[in-house]
């Protein structure tokens, strides 16, 4: 398991990698909305990555400058691998959410939902590069793997 959870996150720190040097060429045209989802797919890892930790997490929508995006999503990969060869992947961990509630999921829970959103949020991240006249990242998973 600890392989194949190391292997979704090389796959998903490549293709966030990917989708910041589309949008860094495209700045110009790319809608406001681009830069919020990019922002807050790095953040959404973080914050799954403190939960599990037990670290102070960034805001979830918070804006960072986009200079430091390609250093934010490498940091997320680092602390994701310690993460999944240090702890138990049963072990459940009790947080709150951004909204005050609280929760407890498996650390393997928590991981997998780090990667399914980063997944999720560059979806939509493609259709509105489509949109804005920007080829889109094909982005999905067995691609990586060819």
């Amino acid at each position: 398991m600890t392989e194949k959870l190391i292997d979704l996150f090389e796959y998903t720190c490549y293709f966030n990698r990917k989708m910041i040097a589309v949008i860094t060429e495209n700045m110009e045209k790319a809608d406001p909305k681009i830069i919020s989802l990019i922002n807050h797919t790095l953040n959404a890892q973080q914050i799954w990555n403190s939960r599990i930790s037990g670290e102070s997490p960034c805001e979830v929508w918070q804006i960072n400058p986009f200079e430091s995006l390609n250093d934010i999503n490498q940091q997320n990969f680092n602390r994701s691998i310690e993460i999944v060869e240090k702890f138990d992947f049963d072990q459940k961990v009790q947080y709150e959410n951004s909204k005050g509630i609280k929760f407890e999921n498996t650390v393997f829970e928590m991981l997998f939902q780090a990667i399914n959103h980063s997944t999720y949020h560059r979806g939509q991240i493609n259709s509105l590069l489509r949109q804005d006249g920007i080829d889109p990242v094909l982005t999905d998973y067995i691609f990586y793997k060819r």
